[in-house]
This record gives structure tokens, C-alpha cells and sequence, in this order.
């Protein structure tokens, strides 16, 4: 996993007034402890999911927790508790594509891109093989490489990618096997 950071620390448990109890039980939805214990169960596999998506550790963090913080907001919306971590998932998608929109407006607003410089301790041999796969998933569609992501390196069913992008089964399934193909072909070309 590209992402080594540490697991969010845990709060104590904050004990509700008679008031703000009264209002939580009253109120539909996604309980605060239920996507707090989501959160925390599932942040490495959310870290890992925006890490792969973006290409680039360095906002997966900010992607996570932003995703957790819209979740947590808007946590009325979601009806039914199980589907917690398909809104967490989806919410670090979005936010995903939003952070790589912002980055090639920022590219094209650039005089000169910056060069992307690899650390010391990486083996030569693992560097070639990671650029290259890397400069592979850039050349595939959005949409197949959200799926590859998904399927492949999140280790979610087509049913489950389904469901975090909003598409059929069908699509993610043809989406997925021209995915492959193309990185067959990329991976064969000489460098």
C-alpha cells in the first residue's frame, strides 16, 4: 500500500445530555457512533482507495478525513446504517476526481509542471515497474481506471463498484475487461 500513515486516535465517548439524546434517537439516520466505528474500522482500505485513485500520498489524508467530515454531516441521509461505508466510499471517490480536477487546472495555469522525483530507499527494479504500470492507469479512461482501482486494488465486488460508482453491472464489467486490455498493451509497448 502506498499509504502508511496511522490510524486516527480515539476519542473518549462523549456522554450526551438529556437533550442531545433526546434529539439523536428522534432524528432518522446514520447514528454518530456507527460512523465513527465505520470510520475507524475502514480507514486504511479509504486511505489505500484515495491513494490509488489520486496518484499522489500526499492529500489522500485530506481526502479521507473530508470524506468522513461530508458523511458525518449529512448523516440523516443515510436511511439505512449498513450502507455507511458505500457513502464513505463514494464521498472519497468524489472527492478524488474533484482533487484531480483542481490538480490539472493547476497543471495548465503552471508555466513549467514540476518533475516527479522518486525517493532513495525504492529499488531501482520496483521504480521501473511502478512508473510504468502508474503511466498505464493515467492512459486508461476515468471510468476504466475507477474501476480497476476499485475492483482490483480495493478488492471490492463488481457489485460493490456498482454500486460506489453509480453504474450498472453490466458497464462496470465491460469498463473493467477494456481496462485490462489497454494495460496489456501499454505494459507490453518498450519504453
Amino acid at each position: 500500500m502506498p499509504v502508511i500513515a496511522p490510524m486516527p486516535a480515539a476519542r473518549p465517548a462523549r456522554i450526551p445530555n438529556q437533550r442531545e439524546g433526546a434529539d439523536e434517537s428522534a432524528a432518522a439516520g446514520t447514528t454518530v457512533d456507527h460512523l465513527t466505528e465505520t470510520y475507524r474500522a475502514h480507514y486504511r482500505s479509504l486511505l489505500g482507495l484515495a491513494a490509488l485513485l489520486l496518484d499522489d500520498t500526499a492529500s489522500c489524508e485530506d481526502v479521507v478525513q473530508e470524506a468522513f467530515i461530508r458523511v458525518h454531516s449529512a448523516r440523516k441521509r443515510v436511511r439505512e446504517p449498513e450502507k455507511t461505508l458505500a457513502y464513505l466510499r463514494q464521498t472519497v471517490v468524489n472527492l478524488s476526481r474533484s482533487a484531480l480536477r483542481r490538480r490539472i487546472l493547476g497543471l495548465k495555469l503552471l508555466s513549467k509542471p514540476m518533475p516527479d522525483m522518486a525517493s532513495a530507499e525504492e529499488g531501482a527494479y520496483d521504480l521501473l515497474e511502478r512508473d510504468s504500470l502508474i503511466k498505464a492507469m493515467k492512459g486508461l479512461q476515468r471510468r476504466q481506471r475507477e474501476v480497476l482501482v476499485l475492483r482490483y486494488f480495493s478488492d471490492m465486488t463488481e457489485a460493490q463498484v456498482a454500486e460506489t460508482l453509480g453504474i450498472s453491472l453490466g458497464s462496470v464489467k465491460a469498463y473493467g475487461s477494456r481496462g485490462i486490455a489497454a494495460l496489456r498493451v501499454a505494459m507490453e509497448e518498450p519504453a
